[in-house]
């Protein structure tokens, strides 16, 4: 059986953070608008769905790269002048990236990993 992580992240720029593809990129207003994205890109496969079909071969995608954990929960809130998220997840870290880089791109920072 998978063990459950805490991802600890850090966005120092929520506003303006937006993944490279505006399809797939997050459009919310704030904290809790990127945490109810977030979770839901974890824990089900439709931002997944949608990125396979805008491959050149979407047969030819691992379906495995479209894994969720429908249990994902995931927080978020400013602290300071950022904002700190608390991703709670059996999705390995590789995953978690994928989503968040379809999200809001580069624009986020791994600062700590626990057990869950």
């Amino acid at each position: 059986m998978t063990s459950r992580n805490h991802y600890y992240l850090s966005i120092a720029d929520l506003a303006r953070a937006r993944g490279s593809d505006p399809a797939l990129s997050w459009s919310g207003a704030g904290p809790g608008d990127f945490a109810a994205a977030l979770q839901e890109a974890l824990r089900s496969r439709t931002l997944f769905e949608h990125w396979c079909a805008k491959q050149p071969d979407p047969d030819a995608v691992d379906p495995s790269l479209g894994a969720t954990d429908g249990q994902a929960q995931v927080q978020a809130r400013v602290a300071d002048l950022h904002v700190e998220v608390d991703v709670l997840t059996v999705l390995p870290m590789s995953l978690l990236r994928q989503r968040l880089n379809w999200l809001i791109g580069a624009a986020w920072q791994l600062r700590d990993v626990r057990p869950g």
